[in-house]
């Protein structure tokens, strides 16, 4: 027997494994962490089933530097996997309204741009992060439209605005479903990011994780995959969820 083909033999057996667990992490990555898609679908089929689900909008937990700004069920975290190598860069909050029907708040004070070119999308400029001063941060709030494009946002910030000032808990817009494809609408949400400043004036780009911050110690909630949060996320501090 030619002593190569045992060696041969444990390199294929060897590669099949690799290939094995290569394409177990890629559906894992297309498909999403099960349990949490599970507790989404749930609350989607029957929100009213779920009302201990819903975080409260311009609710707030003790110590937080943001209130939260939609009413809904925090179904994905920063950190999730959804595609091979793409980690989600925030959060997504399902409302249990129709589409259009759930309003979306301003977490912190700041300064609101809406591009020409954004349909469904706004960002406001914090200009000193409460969590390191000197720092500016901006808060990315997006599919606040139908998915034809017709938007939700708040007339008072039409395409074009440029460093409008908003307060906190000032309404900003509707949750809605735009994908950019109005084929394949996403389900009605607010995704929400924390952008880091590119150090000249502007933003850098929010679908990189590696540009985005953790959302927890803003809202003072458990926001990251890390933390093996599933569920409704409870304020870190007091564990009420509802600011009350």
């Amino acid at each position: 027997m030619n002593p190569i083909l045992p060696a041969l033999g444990l390199i294929l057996f060897a590669v099949l494994v690799a290939v094995a667990v290569l394409a177990y992490l890629i559906l894992r990555g297309r498909l999403g962490d099960p349990k949490r898609n599970a507790l989404v679908w749930e609350y989607l089929q029957d929100p009213a089933a779920h009302p201990e689900w819903v975080t409260r909008a311009n609710s707030r937990c003790e110590g937080a530097p943001f209130a939260f700004p939609t009413d809904g069920y925090v179904g994905y975290l920063w950190g999730d996997t959804f595609q091979p190598l793409q980690r989600h860069q925030g959060i997504d909050i399902f409302g249990n309204l129709p589409l259009g029907q759930t309003p979306v708040y301003s977490a912190s004070d700041g300064f609101l741009t809406r591009l020409a070119d954004w349909k469904s999308a706004v960002i406001i400029r914090v200009p000193d992060d409460p969590l390191s001063p000197g720092r500016t941060i901006w808060i990315y709030y997006a599919h606040m439209a139908d998915p034809q494009g017709n938007s939700f946002i708040d007339v008072e910030f039409p395409p074009g605005t440029m460093e409008k000032p908003v307060r906190m808990g000032q309404r900003l817009g509707f949750q809605g479903n735009y994908s950019g494809d109005p084929t394949n609408p996403s389900g009605v949400h607010l995704h929400l990011s924390i952008v880091l400043g590119d150090g000249q004036g502007g933003f850098r780009n929010e679908t990189d994780i590696a540009n985005t911050l953790d959302p927890s110690s803003y809202f003072g909630m458990a926001l990251n995959k890390e933390s093996g949060q599933y569920g409704p996320p409870l304020c870190l501090a007091d564990s009420n969820p509802n600011g009350s």
